[in-house]
C-alpha cells in the first residue's frame, strides 16, 4: 500500500537522465564502432584538422561526429590516420606516428 499524498511509479526527471544516459551510452558504442576520432584518445590540442595551429570548438566538436580514424601496426610503429567522414579512401587530414616500446623483445 502506498502512503498517502505520494505518487507512484518513477518521476519524469528520473526518467529524462535515465533515458539521456542511456543515449549517451549507445551513442558511444556507435561511435566505437563506426571509429570517430574522439573514441581514439586524441588529445583535444591535437584535433586541428585545418592546420591553422589553433584548435576552434568546432574543429574539437568535429571529432564526434565528422572525423574518423583508422589505426594501423607496423611492428613498433603505430599511426592513426584521420580522414572526414564518408572520404576514408582519400586523403587523410593527418597522420600520427608514434614508436612504441615494450618491456619484451620480439
Amino acid at each position: 500500500m502506498q502512503p498517502a499524498g505520494r505518487p507512484s511509479g518513477i518521476p519524469l526527471r528520473r526518467k529524462l537522465l535515465f533515458g539521456a544516459l542511456a543515449l549517451l551510452v549507445l551513442y558511444s558504442g556507435y561511435a566505437w564502432h563506426a571509429g570517430l576520432a574522439f573514441t581514439s584518445g586524441i588529445a583535444t590540442q591535437d584535433m586541428d584538422w585545418n592546420g591553422d595551429g589553433k584548435v576552434s570548438t568546432r574543429e574539437a566538436m568535429q571529432s564526434w561526429y565528422a572525423v574518423t580514424v583508422r589505426s594501423t601496426r607496423e611492428g613498433k610503429r603505430e599511426c592513426h590516420s584521420f580522414f572526414w567522414r564518408g572520404q576514408e579512401d582519400g586523403q587523410p587530414i593527418r597522420v600520427d606516428c608514434r614508436t612504441t616500446f615494450s618491456g619484451q623483445e620480439d
